[in-house]
């Protein structure tokens, strides 16, 4: 039997603790057995969670048996682990147990060093501050997890069940996963990544720059079929002069500013409106459903029909 163990620390996310605990609980096997023996394991005898406490009946010295450990997120994840429980998930690593983050838990994997030049991700919220704070972590904020192979991440919250997910179809295949799938009311895989679910502002207008009755007058005509050199003409100076100051104020390019501008709209419009997906393509100046379609999806990791199905009113 694959034994399982979550590190239980204060300040746990609850959510990410007992997702494990209930996913790998419940996985059984195609005769009826128990795939996994899932343990709690911590610093302390007593844990706090926020808003209450738990008690963990096993020790970081339970960590040397584990063949699985999973790393929950935590409300302080800047705050590094105490050197007991570093070594101890350094140790199991070296002795070859498969260690997998949930959200905010990859900050403490990063401290260990375990993911020192790897890619990692986590709760899209928290990702430019872990690849800001371990500039050696390849941080991708797009994905619901990461599989290294001995090392994994998520994303947070619901792409922990995810990553369990996928590890159950790791271990025992792809029926068994199905199976506790469907006891977690969840599908084995979901469409797209956390992409979607990033809140992603109009972008910003630099007030009281040269740009900004450029960029206004950019928002007010998104339809139009606008490219560099109309843009260049409206703002009263050369191409290239018109990409050195967009690069200088904007940190993008004339036509990336464009595109993140009007997929915001389009998700406005996909989240409160009937509007035909042809019809939102020309309102948002796409010029044909394909391009649209296209545009949107690698941006946000979905379709647009997917998208809506998301986070769409119900009809």
């Amino acid at each position: 039997m694959h034994n399982v163990a979550v590190l239980a620390l204060d300040g746990v996310i609850a959510f990410d603790l007992t997702t494990p605990v209930e996913v790998f609980a419940r996985s059984r096997l195609p005769d009826g057995r128990p795939g996994y023996q899932v343990r709690v394991c911590a610093e302390t005898p007593q844990i706090d969670a926020g808003v209450f406490t738990l008690r963990a009946p096993w020790g970081l010295d339970d960590l040397k048996d584990a063949d699985t450990i999973i790393v929950p997120g935590n409300t302080h994840p800047t705050t590094a682990p105490s050197p007991a429980v570093q070594d101890a998930l350094k140790a199991a690593a070296a002795d070859g147990a498969r260690i997998a983050s949930i959200c905010t838990g990859t900050f403490l994997l990063a401290s260990t060093g375990l993911l020192s030049g790897l890619r990692a991700t986590t709760h899209w919220s928290a990702a430019a501050q872990l690849a800001a704070a371990y500039p050696d972590i390849d941080v991708d904020p797009d994905v619901l997890y990461v599989d290294n192979g001995q090392i994994l991440t998520s994303a947070g919250a619901a792409a922990g069940l995810d990553l369990c997910l996928h590890l159950i179809r790791r271990d025992y295949g792809s029926a068994v996963a199905a199976h506790a799938a469907r006891l977690s009311v969840m599908p084995l895989e979901r469409e797209g990544g956390q992409a979607q679910f990033i809140v992603r502002p109009f972008p910003t207008t630099p007030r009281g720059s040269a740009l900004e009755p450029l960029l206004i007058w950019l928002q007010d005509n998104l339809p139009r079929d606008i490219t560099v050199t109309d843009m260049a003409v409206h703002a009263g100076m050369s191409p290239r002069t018109l990409m050195r100051r967009f690069r200088e104020q904007t940190g993008t390019t004339p036509l990336q500013w464009l595109h993140r501008i009007r997929i915001r709209q389009a998700q406005h419009l996909l989240e409160t409106t009937g509007h035909t997906i042809e019809r939102i393509s020309v309102q948002t100046g796409f010029g044909s459903p394909t391009a649209f379609r296209d545009r949107f999806k690698r941006i946000t990791g979905v379709s647009p029909a997917a998208y809506r199905r998301t986070f769409g009113q119900p009809s």
